[in-house]
């Protein structure tokens, strides 16, 4: 009999702001079979496509990969050092988007694809588009100016608006179940929070020390966390990541996710206590830390403080209690 298989991918954006801007992405993906079994220690045949303007616009760049699962049906690779099938890596636009990720997979490791998926960069790959940005060397000064008249100080206006988008979304708005925190350049598609912590008392990350290379840590990044810690440690307790991804919340399920540590971030300064654009704390976030879907070691993980209006990042043992929120895409 035929198997069908299921893939759970999260994509990692790995950049580096003093150093040369690497001419690829991270990928992590995890494959199961029909069974709901891991595709284990196995040759995986991917196709990767970066699409240009819709799900179903056109690619720019292709490429093909044989990577090898883990034995936690984990595949890892690098998007632009695989061989290349159109299209040039290093000369994509990355300001010219929005951009999506397609991927086709074979899990018995030819070029049969029997797994096809498609999720969008919620953000742009910032290193790569600098690089093309111009010198970051300032020129010279110019010659200075006259001296303009002095003139008389107009009346403090209101607080402005939160960013709306050409859809007419703002972050802070109730959306499909949540509160907006991120918006894209488009305004079209972001992140939402979920109303209300998910945990009523804090709560450990895992009760056991086990790297599970949950690792990503940028915007849209919880979701590839949280598919991996989830195949890793199974629905035998409950624990955060399986808290949020099993949540039912505005007609959507195994949508929700744990939000990478910078997703966090965003929240406490949109929406949070950190009052950024002026809302106050309207996702009513207690002072105490929030768990983030992102692993330091194996020991450790990675959380974000939301007491004040600071915060701030920082990681402790995962036997340690903290809050859980849950996050998802639109």
């Amino acid at each position: 009999m035929k198997k069908l298989y299921t893939l759970i991918a999260g994509i990692m954006l790995t950049v580096s702001v003093f150093a040369q801007a690497p001419e690829k992405m991270s990928y992590q993906a995890v494959v199961r079979d029909g069974s709901n079994n891991l595709v284990s220690s196995s040759p995986v045949g991917m196709q990767i496509s970066i699409l240009q303007g819709a799900v179903n616009g056109s690619s720019v760049y292709t490429e093909t990969q044989t990577p090898t699962s883990n034995t936690n049906g984990l595949v890892s690779l690098e998007i632009g050092s695989g061989t290349v099938v159109s299209g040039t890596f290093s000369a994509i636009v990355w300001e010219n988007g929005p951009y999506f990720i397609k991927t086709e997979t074979d899990p018995t490791g030819g070029t049969n694809y029997t797994i096809t998926g498609t999720s969008q960069l919620l953000s742009v790959p910032f290193a790569m588009y600098a690089k093309t940005s111009g010198s970051s060397i300032p020129g010279p000064q110019g010659p200075q100016g006259p001296q303009g008249p002095a003139g008389n100080d107009g009346a403090t206006g209101p607080q402005g608006p939160a960013y709306t988008g050409n859809c007419g979304l703002a972050i802070g708005d109730s959306h499909l179940g949540g509160i907006i925190f991120y918006l894209d350049s488009t305004g079209c598609h972001g992140l939402i929070a979920a109303p209300t912590d998910q945990s009523a008392t804090p709560m450990a990350w895992f009760n056991s020390y086990s790297l599970v290379n949950a690792a990503a840590s940028g915007v849209g990044a919880g979701l590839g966390n949280t598919a991996i810690i989830c195949n890793a440690f199974g629905n035998t307790i409950l624990y955060p990541a399986r808290l949020c991804r099993e949540l039912n919340l505005g007609g959507n399920f195994l949508e929700w996710y744990l939000p990478s540590v910078h997703e966090l971030k965003l929240m406490h300064s949109n929406i949070g206590q950190g009052n950024a654009l002026g809302l106050g704390n309207i996702g009513g976030f207690v002072n105490n830390g929030y768990w983030s879907s992102t692993e330091a070691n194996s020991g450790e993980a990675w959380y974000f403080n939301f007491t004040g209006t600071v915060g701030g990042i920082s990681y402790t043992n995962k036997f340690s209690n903290a809050y859980v929120r849950a996050v998802r895409q639109f």
